[in-house]
């Protein structure tokens, strides 16, 4: 990646930008193949989420994630570049698109800003190789033509565009131009577009559930527990989903800035396939953070409801600090992370106990876990070593991902992947694509998942996935 520097009395105008993109061209001619000139500015206060949600169309791609409690926000629209793929070399494949990518961008601006320059959005699914009916494939990857960010109150837009040699550079400059200036005070205002009067108070379709979904669930988890007892496997972890009718085309946004007001302590996000399908959620688990030399990740398991009432609440989580089964669960997700990140190698540091974290919902205990990333070590080779991890899948890896195609009747596609971002210095953050709906028109469905160890009970995981199930139907609805 190159990165162009303000020359004294430079000028930032209409002008200027026309130079700058001249000398990508003239770049891309010698090259034989294209450049990326990736431009960003400081602006002022504005809401990632707002911006993508006036600009909203369902048949582009867009990304967005925040967690509010971390006070960083980032959302993108429309593809300069991107690519989709599965199967086991996924994540070898990502890292050689995204330093290719690299290699051929320029940038230039506001280039120590934060959350300046290009940004890679990227999903990978829960298994290496999704059915072909599922939304999402085992990799979407794409650099957005456009993004907004924010941390604490630094504030950034940058555009992202294709220049090949034969590339006519005076529309693009005004194109860019004009963005910027929208961007430097956006104008967040829409025409309300009222729900037709026959769809006016009328509810959901109730969830469709069929009549035998609850034995169903509790007999695999029944069989999870044999094959603990029976086989290697320790941990795995199984999901179930509902489907659901909405009166009116839902707006994946709408729903997400909901999730975002009831869950600020997770992180929201939504990804868009440009298909009319967005996979939007609400979740408590970050898979993996990268800055610099640092890294983060987290061990997130063991669960319980949330109480009525004060004293009931705080007997729940008591009883969640004690629970020899939530411990030991909570103990192999640990041993786990720590086994996988000392092939790197990498060095963990751990917190001697877990923490509690409480959401409107329920409750999880949570450990922390940080270390250093070796030099010349890229972040998806972590992500790659660490998902799924046996938060969402169990342990041992293989066992797990065995007894949940055996036990499963569906094909997860992303539910339980990997969603975030890289940028062109190698950070990065990904969250657990964890209680999750995929939307398509006025179609949604709601998944969510509970850990099975030695120790659980089926009526139990079975009432685990209700509250989370109920949380997310209570947004949408």
């Amino acid at each position: 990646m190159k990165i162009v520097t303000d020359q004294p009395g430079q000028k930032r105008d209409l002008p200027g930008l026309l130079s700058f993109l001249r000398d990508c061209r003239q770049e891309a001619r010698e090259a034989g193949t294209y450049r990326i000139a990736s431009i960003s500015l400081r602006v002022g206060h504005i809401d990632p989420l707002a911006v993508l949600e006036s600009i909203f169309e369902p048949s582009e791609l867009h990304f967005y994630l925040e967690k509010s409690g971390q006070d960083e926000a980032l959302a993108g629209a429309d593809e300069v570049v991107g690519v989709s793929t599965s199967g086991p070399a996924r994540f070898r494949e990502a890292k050689a698109f995204i330093q290719d990518q690299l290699d051929k961008t320029i940038c230039a601006g506001d280039v120590e800003a934060e959350f300046s320059g290009p940004h890679f959005f990227c999903a990978f699914s829960f298994g290496d190789q999704p059915s072909s009916a599922s939304a999402f494939p085992g990799v979407t990857i794409f650099l957005p033509r456009w993004q907004v960010a924010r941390r604490g109150e630094h504030y950034t837009a940058t555009a992202n565009l294709r220049i090949d040699p034969d590339s006519k550079l005076e529309s693009l400059a005004e194109k860019i131009w004009r963005a910027h200036v929208k961007f430097s005070s956006f104008d967040y205002r829409q025409p309300h577009v009222a729900p037709p009067a026959e769809v006016v108070g009328r509810p959901m379709v109730a969830p469709s559930v069929a009549a035998d979904a609850r034995h169903r669930f509790e007999s695999s988890v029944a069989e999870a527990l044999r094959l603990i007892r029976d086989t290697p496997l320790k941990k795995v972890v199984l999901a179930r989903y509902l489907d659901v009718t909405m009166p009116a085309e839902l707006n994946p946004l709408h729903a997400v800035n909901r999730l975002r007001m009831v869950y600020p302590n997770c992180f929201t996000y939504s990804l868009a396939n440009g298909k009319g399908h967005s996979i939007i959620g609400a979740s408590p688990e970050r898979l993996l953070r990268g800055r610099g030399e640092r890294l983060e990740t987290e061990a997130l398991a063991g669960s319980a409801p949330r109480g009525a009432t004060a004293s009931e609440d705080a007997q729940l989580a008591e009883s969640l600090l004690k629970s020899i089964k939530d411990n030991w669960e909570h103990r192999l997700v640990i041993d786990s992370i720590q086994r996988r990140l000392a092939k790197l190698p990498i060095t963990c540091e751990i917190n001697p106990r877990p923490q509690l974290v409480k959401l409107a919902n329920v409750q999880h205990l949570r450990t922390p876990i940080t270390g250093s990333i070796p030099p010349g070590m890229h972040l998806l080779d972590v992500l790659a070593e660490l998902h799924p991890t046996p938060a969402v899948g169990g342990s041992p890896r293989q066992e797990a991902r065995d007894a949940i195609a055996q036990l499963e009747d569906f094909d997860r596609g992303l539910y339980a992947g990997a969603v975030g971002w890289i940028d062109g210095r190698g950070d990065g953050d990904f969250t657990v694509a964890i209680r999750s709906t995929i939307i398509h028109g006025t179609q949604a469905r709601v998944f969510a998942g509970a850990g099975v160890v030695e120790g659980s009970v089926p009526a139990r995981e079975w009432e685990e996935t209700e509250v989370k199930l109920r949380a997310v139907l209570e947004v949408l609805a």
